[in-house]
């Protein structure tokens, strides 16, 4: 089989396909869940504690303090930026959630699957004990 015709076998799988439907949706949910978190809960969140700004919450390492986390970046300061890793956190959590209530709603609308229940024969003790009860039955 050549190169080409294993690449086509291979592109045409269905479960290849469903992946690569999956990686796009899913980049674009997460813009979708990223915007929702900077545009519409940040600022909220943002009013509701006074007037912070959970992006601008840093620490600078070489000891200076700076007006802003964009401050201390133009000046080559080594940050450690808590503040960014929060939103990204809440980011997380909320596409988490989003997806839980996703898949939980699909999975109301997909349809139970029959489950067959076969009910196992006997062991080989219990077939023996059987044979033996059925002879000792014929005999009497």
């Amino acid at each position: 089989m050549g190169f080409v015709s294993e690449f086509k076998e291979f592109i045409s799988k269905g479960n290849v396909l469903d992946l690569a439907v999956g990686v796009i949706i899913g980049g674009a949910f997460g813009k979708i869940v990223t915007s929702l978190t900077d545009d519409i809960l940040m600022p909220v969140l943002t009013l509701l504690t006074g007037g912070l700004d959970f992006k601008e919450w840093y620490l600078a390492l070489d000891g200076n303090t700076y007006n802003s986390l964009k401050a201390a970046q133009d000046a080559k300061a080594a940050t450690i930026n808590y503040g960014l890793f929060l939103n990204a956190v809440i980011t997380f959590l909320l596409m988490a959630f989003a997806i839980f209530w996703i898949v939980k709603l699909a999975n109301r609308f997909k349809k139970p699957q029959e489950v067959v229940v076969t009910e196992p024969g006997p062991t080989k003790d219990q077939a023996l004990l059987m044979e033996i009860r059925d002879a000792l039955r014929n005999r009497a």
